[in-house]
């Protein structure tokens, strides 16, 4: 055991069933996969609590216990820890078939787009596709979504940094998972993610699990990771990086050298990690 909250499903009132003997519990249960059915919620610490990232729309989320309105369990996509509100879950969820893969998309209420948007999605939503009409995909919900702004979801990207790219403006958001407010962490997860490649939630797990440290002076190449304490960004080019950064308060490009000096000017320490996924 890791002994690490967002790691470790267990709250003393319920257990995953795989722990039993390691960690105590009232109830040791099987899991029962659920998924978002709002366009985004926060993933809290605790019920009503401080948000520690976030799920989107048609993510699914293994929940082991329903209690006052909130459900607890661990998102699939990363195995993060935490409490859901109940009413932003459904087990009766269709499977997706399509991820929306330009910034934000909305949904309309039919293949239409005069009408008046049904819900705003961000990057990264899951949909289930049944049908087309015209220049939309139609869903199982019945909402219509413009053809050009989903992809298969069996057709992953090739690069995370294109990914990362399309997040440029975003506004900067602590936890935050979605084109309307990202944190640097949620940057990288979102870039990886979208190119089939597992990727922890927080930027010390992500220092931790995605590639071994590369030699001091080793020169930046694209698609690099550079970690601080508490921070993560991409390399874009050997000489510039982007990442979502509370000093512009958004996902911004900036030269290696100056985030280097900025960062530790700063008191945030030096880079701890160079790595190549």
């Amino acid at each position: 055991m890791t002994g690490d909250r967002r790691e470790t499903p267990a709250n003393g009132r319920v257990a995953a069933a795989h722990l039993a003997g390691q960690v105590s519990a009232e109830r040791f249960v099987e899991p029962v996969r659920h998924r978002l059915t709002r366009p985004l919620a926060d993933l809290m610490r605790a019920p009503g609590g401080p948000r520690e990232r976030q799920l989107l729309l048609g993510e699914a989320f293994e929940v082991l216990d329903l209690h006052e309105g909130h459900a607890f369990g661990w998102a699939a996509r990363d195995g993060f820890v935490g409490y859901l509100p109940a009413d932003a879950l459904s087990d009766a969820a269709p499977e997706p078939t399509h991820i929306v893969a330009v910034p934000a998309t909305h949904a309309y209420s039919a293949p239409d787009l005069k009408r008046p948007e049904h819900m705003a999605l961000s990057f990264g939503s899951r949909l289930r596709v049944v049908s087309a009409s015209g220049g939309f995909f139609e869903t199982a919900e019945g909402w219509f979504v413009p053809k050009p702004h989903l992809r298969p979801a069996n057709a992953p990207f090739a690069d995370p940094v294109t990914v990362a790219q399309l997040f440029f403006g975003a506004p900067y958001l602590w936890g935050g998972n979605a084109i309307w407010g990202i944190d640097c962490s949620g940057l990288v997860q979102a870039a990886f993610l979208a190119c089939g490649r597992a990727c922890p939630g927080d930027s010390d797990q992500q220092e931790r699990a995605l590639a071994p440290p590369l030699p001091d002076g080793t020169p930046p190449e694209r698609g690099d990771l550079l970690f601080w304490k508490g921070h993560v960004a991409l390399v874009v080019e050997p000489e510039v990086l982007i990442h979502a950064n509370a000093h512009t308060m958004s996902v911004a490009y900036e030269r290696i050298v100056d985030a280097l000096a900025r960062i530790e000017a700063a008191g945030d320490g030096p880079l701890t990690a160079h790595r190549r996924p």
